[in-house]
């Protein structure tokens, strides 16, 4: 029986080195960290990391454990194989680069500095900040929209029929958000496609009007209690 994803990632051994390395495949599946500096992947993390309560924490404990097993550990191989593959700079080892990032991850930690921004400034930042919006749009407004839906109300309806009050209580919140975030009309064209867009907006609507009438529509949706 094929397992939820879900289900598989609480299973894992390392959720939370996975999201981390998540973050450098969406920067271009490389380390970029020195001990001085952290690159930009590293630091969007961190800048997301510092707002959710025992992430640090998490993140750390999962580096210290694969490095005290060995990255190459039979142990350890099934968890690894899951991991996304990014490559270390020549001359040194992804043990070597995750041994940095922990460093810069314990430094924060601890109150050291980060590159703090107004704005997420990665596409894995955007998907962390907006995750509901990236499941609504991503999951229903995408490449094979056409194939599946008659109209986009049909596939708002179907995203309203198949998730919870609380999943749509998050995407209205974050469309709100995302709108006061973004006030030029061709970078909230640009992170829309971040997470997931694929198709035109209805006929005669901007992309902008559009993700008002879509939050107003499921705020009448959560307000008649259906």
């Amino acid at each position: 029986m094929d397992l939820p994803d879900d289900y598989l990632l609480r299973e894992a051994r390392f959720p939370e080195l996975r999201d981390l390395l998540d973050s450098y495949a969406s920067a271009g599946w490389t380390f970029t960290d020195t001990p001085e500096e952290a690159g930009p992947a590293l630091q969007a993390y961190a800048r997301y990391a510092v707002n959710v309560p025992g992430l640090l924490d998490a993140v750390i404990r999962e580096i210290d454990d694969l490095l005290r097993v060995g990255l190459f550990s039979d142990e350890i191989s099934d968890d690894v194989d899951v991991l996304p593959r990014i490559s270390p700079p020549a001359g040194r080892t992804v043990e070597e680069c995750l041994a940095v990032a922990r460093n810069h991850l314990d430094r924060v930690r601890n109150g050291g500095s980060y590159e703090r921004a107004d704005l997420p400034q990665t596409d894995w930042e955007w998907g962390k900040h907006f995750y509901e919006l990236g499941q609504l749009l991503g999951g229903y407004f995408h490449q094979y929209f056409s194939q599946e839906y008659g109209s986009h109300k049909a596939a708002l309806d179907d995203y309203l029929s198949g998730s919870s009050r609380e999943e749509q209580t998050h995407a209205s919140e974050e469309i709100d958000r995302l709108l006061s975030m973004v006030a030029s009309d061709s970078e909230l064209s640009r992170v829309t496609k971040v997470l997931g867009l694929w198709v035109y907006p209805p006929q005669g609507l901007s992309l902008r009007h559009w993700l008002t009438d879509v939050r107003a529509t499921i705020m009448r949706h959560l307000r008649s209690g259906s």
